[in-house]
């Protein structure tokens, strides 16, 4: 974009200032301003070959040693896992003992993304909580408007930590005994900024301390800061052998592109997995490697550094440039290009955006029927998880139909199994992932459980 002159004449209102303008670069100009992803990327070379930044855990470490704040670890009981960041630092991920963080696009608009998740952990016994004392990260708001501030993300952020870090009490468990498991790509690198900027700002730390004082939510007067930050596609990585093990459904044959998510990889992205057995360690290890585990062929193609489209900003302001960068750098390339069956997401905002803004394009003769399915609703589906009960495709905008035929669901009589299910909750004889009295652990509704052995 151009920056011109102030002037009424001809103004667009697009929520982004009248002093912007398109800037109409030719086929060729384009072209060049994006070569460079193709050129170097792939190779990871815009962040490594930078200078080494700071392991902020090693300030987190200091701190807590000098009694300003009080680490939440990841303790031996959470199962974790070892896996190496983009610099081969070691990041830990825990496998059990889990708080559930969920996201308010996901509930919202993607229902069968935290379900799916909760169905394979219940297929593992994965001891966790998934309760109702929890806010949306806020994330939305400060990068969509610029309304939110860095106090407000901070407090919200240290206040959803520090329930989970105490929620366990209501089940006469110590403190810190369930850790945090983030589902919103948006909250995990969100969080993750933040939590850097209080690491290294006295000045953040003392003005979000005096709003948790308020709100009882200091842990010996402190400020409780997390160990690791942890994304949900991150444990379905480090569990993707023993989902495989479970896979009751053949996916060979099955042709997946993957889009990485912004807010998983490029925010803070010193702190993404990589792999050296997934695409050589080139890219971001999440969600390939699940989908390599099951056998599917997961397909290349030329847009894959790309945005979903969604952008916060623009989604808002500038609709129209989502809708067709998502259609024409994402959808189009993966279905023209790489002849793909389903495109794979790990983040509420990327599979709201490519799944949700495909209808328009049949206006424009853009009619591309790409299913759009998160990493864990995928893996659900091929170990046996019901279509609509759980992956709840129906909810999806662009059609699963095609990709349930070629892996062999029969999806019409599953579909007629739901229909027969959705009589049998008005009637009142609902079912449930999970025991509803957990949700909550604390204020008038809440009915204490006996701890079961």
């Amino acid at each position: 974009m151009a920056k011109k002159p102030t002037t009424t004449e001809g103004e667009r209102f697009t929520g982004h200032g009248s002093e912007w303008r398109p800037a109409n670069l030719s086929p060729e100009d384009a072209r060049t301003a994006t070569a460079w992803v193709e050129q170097k990327i792939d190779k990871r070379s815009m962040l490594v070959n930078k200078d080494r930044v700071q392991d902020v855990r090693d300030a987190m470490w200091e701190l807590e040693k000098d009694g300003q704040i009080v680490v939440h670890r990841i303790r031996d009981e959470h199962e974790p896992v070892i896996a190496k960041t983009i610099y081969g630092w070691d990041k830990k991920i825990p496998t059990n003992q889990l708080w559930h963080h969920k996201s308010c696009g996901q509930c919202g608009n993607i229902p069968g993304y935290p379900a799916s998740l909760l169905w394979i952990m219940n297929q593992f016994g994965t001891r966790y909580l998934d309760e109702t004392d929890q806010t949306s990260c806020t994330a939305w708001n400060y990068h969509g408007s610029g309304i939110g501030n860095l106090e407000s993300l901070a407090a919200v952020f240290l206040r959803n930590f520090h329930q989970a870090y105490v929620a366990a009490k209501a089940q006469g468990l110590p403190e810190g005994y369930y850790y945090p498991l983030v589902h919103c790509g948006t909250s995990f690198g969100n969080y993750k900024e933040v939590r850097g900027y209080l690491l290294s700002s006295a000045k953040l730390r003392e003005n979000v301390k005096k709003i948790l004082e308020k709100l009882g939510r200091l842990v010996d007067g402190k400020l409780l800061i997390p160990e690791e930050i942890v994304h949900y596609s991150e444990w379905v990585h480090m569990m993707r052998h023993q989902i495989a093990e479970r896979r009751v459904i053949d996916v060979s044959h099955i042709r997946a592109t993957v889009h990485p998510a912004c807010h998983v990889y490029k925010m803070v992205p010193q702190d993404a997995i990589y792999d050296d057995d997934i695409l050589e360690g080139n890219r971001v290890a999440v969600s390939t490697g699940v989908m390599q585990a099951l056998g599917a062929q997961v397909i290349d193609y030329s847009t894959w550094y790309d945005c979903c489209g969604f952008g916060f900003r623009h989604i808002i302001s500038e609709r129209e440039f989502t809708r067709s960068f998502a259609l024409d750098r994402k959808i189009k390339v993966a279905v023209e290009e790489a002849r793909s069956d389903v495109m794979i997401g790990h983040d509420t905002g990327c599979v709201t955006t490519l799944d949700k803004n495909q209808w328009i394009g049949k206006a424009v003769g853009k009619d591309y029927e790409l299913p759009i399915l998160a990493d864990v609703q995928f893996a659900a589906l091929a170990m046996g998880a019901h279509p609509y009960k759980i992956v709840q495709s129906h909810w999806h905008a662009s059609a699963t139909e095609k990709l349930m035929e070629k892996m062999g669901i029969d999806w019409q009589a599953k579909k007629a199994e739901f229909e027969a299910y959705l009589t049998d909750v008005e009637a009142g004889k609902q079912e449930n992932l999970y025991d509803p009295r957990r949700m909550i652990t604390s204020g008038p509704g809440f009915k204490k459980i006996e701890q079961r052995t």
